[in-house]
């Protein structure tokens, strides 16, 4: 059996506290490479050389008198002390910002920034909803928005590790339940559409039983688009069908492509989307066209509206309370209207007369 050799471990610096030598560069540098996973990415995202890069990672490393990485052929791992140091690193090149940001912004050189979070898997009007009301509200406290497309997963990693101000999102819990430093104020429930065959018993009774539904194959996904509702929706479907799982789209070109391919299924399939509206709404049906093998599929809904998340603006509690109020500000003027004062559709509209 081959042996190796343990990482040597740096000789520490002299001196408390401080360690003497340390420059912010290297905090700089030592997130890149955590976040990138390699000194190769690390280098390309920050523009600088990669053998530099590494060298000023050693450096870090003697400064620091530990190892904080471990280098192996499948990647880089942060040691104990290395995963200690990124999360103070993310808070001291985090403060170091807002410093610069407020110094400037009292020399009259800058506005504040905002730095925003969009999934690009949102809704298109929760997305244009949200720019809206966020845009209003930030012009009105001359605040300047950088929008960013970065993938929110369900721990809303990009604004707890500093990498954004706030973000908008779903939560599969209360919103008291997201780890610290977040904050989240909830802008009501929403459920995700179903669409199963118009042969199905369902399809005339306008909604579904959990039951029938775990019985079906579902179509939902790919996991890794929506963690956070697709792990909680499972553990739901589970607890109906313990031997349930979602079935990925065959093809993701559009919602209507995977409808045409679901109505040729050989067993019922369903299609069921990520949160896409507000939960109880009237379920309507989607005649596709009438090709070889395709017949017509019906939306309806979930008896009892189980699968449901919750839309919530998110952001890192240290932020600037001049921001957070921005936030509060885009909430009120994003709460959607209640279920009860939408229009009902032609077919149950009351008779004139």
């Amino acid at each position: 059996m081959k042996h190796t050799q343990p990482e040597p471990v740096p000789r520490p610096t002299r001196g408390a506290g401080m360690p003497h030598g340390l420059e912010l560069r290297h905090l700089r540098y030592f997130v890149a490479v955590a976040h990138a996973g390699s000194f190769t990415h690390a280098a390309q995202r920050i523009f600088i050389a990669q053998p530099t890069l590494s060298q000023q990672i050693r450096r870090l490393e003697q400064v620091m008198g530990t190892p904080l990485l471990h280098r192996r052929r499948e990647g880089l791992r942060l040691t104990t002390a290395g995963g200690v140091l990124l999360d103070a690193a993310r808070d001291v090149l985090s403060m170091v910002e807002h410093g610069v940001s407020q110094t400037r912004q009292a020399a009259g050189l800058g506005r504040p920034r905002l730095r925003f979070v969009i999934p690009l898997r949102l809704p298109e009007t929760l997305t244009v909803t949200t720019a809206s009301a966020l845009r209003v509200a930030a012009a009105a406290a001359d605040v300047d928005v950088d929008w960013m497309d970065t993938p929110l997963d369900a721990e809303f990693s990009p604004v707890r590790q500093r990498q954004a101000d706030a973000g908008r999102g779903w939560l599969t819990a209360s919103p008291d339940a997201l780890p610290a430093p977040l904050d989240a104020m909830s802008l009501g429930e929403f459920e995700p559409d179903l669409w199963i065959p118009a042969s199905h018993p369902a399809a005339r009774r306008g909604s579904i039983g959990l039951d029938e539904l775990a019985s079906m194959d579902v179509i939902y996904g790919p996991r890794r688009a929506e963690p956070g509702t697709y792990d909680a929706w499972t553990i739901i479907m589970r607890a109906r069908n313990p031997r349930f799982q979602f079935t990925d789209p065959p093809l993701r070109h559009s919602l209507p492509v995977v409808l045409a391919f679901a109505a040729t299924a050989g067993r019922p399939a369903a299609v069921l989307t990520g949160p896409a509206a507000i939960a109880g709404p009237p379920p309507g049906v989607i005649r596709l066209p009438r090709l070889a093998g395709t017949g017509d599929t019906a939306r309806v809904s979930i008896t009892g509206h189980p699968l449901t998340a919750t839309a919530a603006l998110v952001w890192h509690g240290d932020l600037p309370r001049s921001l957070q109020q921005i936030l509060f500000n885009t909430a009120d003027g994003m709460i959607p209207p209640s279920p009860a004062s939408w229009p009902l559709p032609a077919d149950q509209q009351p008779a004139a007369g």
